[in-house]
């Protein structure tokens, strides 16, 4: 039948509306992505855009789901109430939501900061500061999810700075060790590690001083006899010209003496193995540091994930910091970790493998 091209112009059109109806009421989670087990999986950093600031990263079934500082993205994606974004293979990441629908009550002011997420019993544990630039007395607070991708319910302040005596008391790291619950802390006044309680929620005996006032955002990774500690010094947000870059001790004991190749205890002064600093290129990455877990593939290799700065386009049109999520492989040398060359890849490299 031969329709006047008026009348099909209005059928076409209550078609497009039916469509955009249903979409609309289907499910708004993007759709898994996929990789074909037969292809190698290839990337060029950064891995995610344009902001994932501080990363933290679990693995939930499936699909690994990273978490970042609380930052507006500008017109690139606006607020974000700390990030969540997923993957199945660590290099194609897709945003799902925000932690949190509200942000914590317990300071008056602040933001949330470097969460640190970790799977306990059945729930999702998020650690999290909670500060401003120069605050006086920032904190670290505790929220819980049932879902990796949340939303986390706010538990409260585990401390303020003055309650356990150590300025700057941010970027949190939990990690269990025979039953027993402990937290490291700090930015630039020492790095510290105490008990917590059996629920997780208050600190519980002395703090032990772990490393110099040259580190934040520790990170404690176990491997074979050793712990090793990861932390970053330098200025992590003054964009093409930041300076972060990520060091490395380690030791027997989860609670130290953590040490150099040399010996140097890095309690003692500004020690620790350089692992990853700023590209020597002018196209290359700025202030790379303050890393996630490390995630072990397939076939026995490692991959360290953390941010980064583009010198060449360093801020998002808002003037935050586009400290984006960057993926490189983490080499083990005589016991010791390393990034090949010790800066941020820059050209395609193979991926991670993942059955």
């Amino acid at each position: 039948m031969n329709l006047p091209n008026s009348v099909k112009w209005w059928v076409w059109l209550l078609l497009l509306v039916q469509g955009c109806l249903a979409c609309a009421g289907s499910d708004p989670s993007p759709a898994p992505v996929t990789t074909d087990p037969d292809e190698e999986l290839y990337y060029t950093n950064p891995v995610f855009t344009p902001v994932l600031a501080d990363p933290s990263v679990v693995r939930a079934g499936e699909y690994f789901y990273a978490y970042g500082t609380e930052d507006n993205w500008g017109s690139e994606g606006g607020y974000r109430l700390v990030p969540v974004i997923r993957s199945s293979d660590l290099v194609n990441w897709t945003y799902m939501n925000d932690a949190f629908r509200i942000k914590p009550g317990w300071k008056e002011q602040g933001g949330i900061w470097a969460p640190d997420v970790t799977p306990v019993d059945d729930s999702y544990y998020m650690y999290y500061s909670y500060s401003t630039w120069g605050d006086p007395n920032p904190g670290i607070g505790l929220a819980i999810a049932e879902s990796p991708t949340g939303p986390f319910t706010d538990q409260g302040k585990v401390f303020h700075s003055d309650e356990v005596g150590v300025e700057n008391s941010i970027d949190p790291f939990y990690i269990e060790e025979n039953g027993q619950k402990y937290l490291f802390w700090g930015s630039f006044h020492g790095i510290y590690a105490i008990g917590l309680t059996e629920d997780g929620k208050a600190v519980s005996g002395e703090k032990t001083h772990i490393a110099f006032t040259h580190l934040e955002g520790v990170y404690i990774y176990k491997k074979d006899d050793y712990y090793y500690l990861f932390a970053s010094e330098g200025s992590c947000c003054a964009g093409a010209n930041s300076t972060y870059q990520l060091r490395v001790g380690r030791s027997l004991s989860l609670l130290g003496p953590y040490v150099d190749k040399q010996g140097n205890s890095l309690a003692a002064g500004p020690y620790g193995e350089i692992i990853l600093k700023t590209n020597r290129e002018d196209y290359g990455f700025a202030g790379p540091g303050h890393n996630a877990e490390i995630i072990t593939d397939a076939e026995g290799t490692d991959w360290i994930l953390y941010h980064a700065i583009k010198k060449s386009n360093p801020y998002l049109d808002n003037g935050t910091n586009r400290r984006s999520l960057m993926l490189d492989k983490l080499l083990w040398e005589e016991g010791w970790p390393t990034i090949q060359s010790q800066q941020p890849s820059l050209t395609r490299q193979e991926g991670p493998v993942f059955e």
